[in-house]
């Protein structure tokens, strides 16, 4: 209703005049703590209102840099404005949701996702498998759990409970509830193995660079999380299988489905295998491009960045046709990815920049002063992933915390910076299992009619307390053993 979309924009200008009205803390200038008006104002903007996050913090740095709040020369502040583009992360994250075009214009996705259910889904065990397998098969490429989860894997899941009788209502515990929700969990699991499996990844590894100095490539980040990842991924299906157990528990019906539905596409198309080989030369030159181990003749080591190798991709699947240059600039998500990516990683630069970060470090970190540096980054760290059921974007949710709990960090002695930056990135995908908001394809599921409202948000809490204990748990003491610890 337009009364309380009305509403719901007052509330960020209330933030940014409440802010104004307060005297200036001890020890920050006027423009640090005008600043800060701004960026909390579009943090609030980006949860409580119906506008655009690109466009929220299109908004937030155009105002900051007409006021010169971060420099003070008009042409510094522009440069400042728009030094975002210049981040390798941005195209990255964008050149990755042009594969998920090309996933899905060839058909590869939907292939993929029909194959699996074939050879797994005889059993409702095994096809929560399948579910699980199809997502991570897709995730390398495939940025936007919305996109992959949301418009790859629902809607194959979804052509599957009415085969059994299950639809929404009294039916859905037959076989529909357990299939949405394995789906939805296994997308937050997967969203924490690749850098370009979840868009906030990219960002926050940015982020934590310009905080901690971190640099990591796709194949280490993999690596990190790849132990709690594996185990998630076995656990998922068959933990729901447990404690949210479908009535029907044989399910040839699907396999019969899932075949017709492959017949129906035909044989593989030039395009799939083109997709594909590109996905495998995009992983090969990602994992030897990040891998220092690795050297080719003539290049050396880390011979290419893994940004361009999405671009090199990108130019690939254009010049042998996979996508079309008219289809690229027709793909709005992704362009308004690109706009909200970077500004929202320019706007959380200035936070860093003007010093307003290390200021809030030092007050935080006073009440900490002789506890166990272990002990506190796991406590940030428990901060960080709870802390996201006041978010309904894990990309603003980053954006606004990481920074500040990596500040407090560095003001604890002993206490491993980068452990502790990477075990905040890992818990991004994980923590968008929590509520029906808490990632983009969350209510989609939670829309669904499968799962009641109120059994969403108890499966979140408890799909939680797994995620996070795994988290710290496992990633935890392997991330210490095998990272830098600067």
């Amino acid at each position: 209703m337009p009364g309380s979309k009305s509403w719901k924009l007052a509330w960020p200008v209330a933030v940014w005049v409440g802010l104004l009205t307060v005297p200036v803390p001890g020890g920050l200038q006027p423009h640090q703590w005008q600043y800060f008006a701004v960026f909390a104002a579009a943090i609030v903007a980006m949860v409580v209102t119906p506008l655009p996050g690109g466009a929220i913090a299109l908004i937030a740095v155009s105002f900051i840099a007409a006021m010169g709040y971060v420099e003070a020369d008009a042409t510094a502040s522009v440069r400042w404005a728009l030094s975002g583009f210049a981040d390798p992360a941005v195209w990255l994250t964008f050149g990755a949701f042009l594969f998920a075009l090309g996933y899905r214009s060839s058909g590869l996705g939907r292939r993929i996702a029909l194959s699996l259910v074939r050879r797994l889904g005889r059993r409702t065990l095994g096809l929560g498998y399948a579910i699980a397998l199809a997502d991570l098969a897709l995730a390398p490429g495939m940025p936007s759990n919305t996109a992959r989860s949301g418009g790859a894997i629902f809607p194959v899941v979804r052509e599957i409970p009415p085969l059994y009788g299950s639809l929404p209502g009294p039916t859905a515990r037959r076989i529909g509830a357990y299939l949405m929700w394995t789906a939805f969990a296994s997308t937050a699991v997967t969203s924490s193995m690749f850098i370009t499996a979840l868009v906030p990844n990219a960002a926050a590894l940015a982020l934590a660079g310009r905080v901690t100095g971190l640099e990591i490539g796709w194949w280490r980040f993999l690596a990190g999380f790849a132990p709690a990842g594996i185990l998630l991924l076995v656990l998922v299906p068959l933990v729901t299988y447990w404690i949210y157990p479908p009535q029907v528990r044989e399910s040839p019906e699907t396999v019969a489905w899932a075949t017709a539905e492959l017949h129906s596409m035909g044989p593989v198309s030039r395009r799939e295998w083109t997709m594909l080989a590109l996905v495998g030369l995009a992983i090969v030159l990602w994992v030897t491009g990040s891998n220092p181990r690795v050297s080719v003749p003539g290049l050396g080591s880390n011979f290419v960045h893994p940004t361009t190798v999405v671009l090199i991709v990108i130019s690939l699947m254009l010049v042998l046709r996979v996508v079309t240059w008219d289809s690229v600039l027709a793909e709005r998500e992704a362009w308004s990815m690109l706009l909200y990516f970077t500004m929202v990683l320019t706007l959380a630069d200035g936070l860093n920049r003007i010093g307003f970060i290390a200021w809030f470090a030092r007050i935080a970190v006073a009440p900490l002063a002789g506890t166990d540096p272990m002990v506190v980054m796991f406590a940030l760290v428990g901060l960080f992933f709870w802390s996201h059921y006041l978010f309904a974007s894990i990309t603003a949710h980053a954006v606004a915390v990481l920074p500040v709990v990596l500040a407090i960090g560095q003001e604890i002695p002993g206490l491993p910076g980068a452990p502790l930056a990477l075990l905040c990135i890992y818990g991004l995908g994980l923590m968008g299992v929590i509520s029906p908001y808490a990632t983009g394809c969350a209510p989609i599921y939670a829309g669904s009619g499968f799962i009641g409202r109120a059994r969403f948000w108890l499966l979140g809490l408890v799909f939680g307390l797994l995620y996070f204990t795994v988290l710290i748990g496992v990633t935890g003491p392997w991330v210490l053993a095998t990272m830098p610890s600067k």
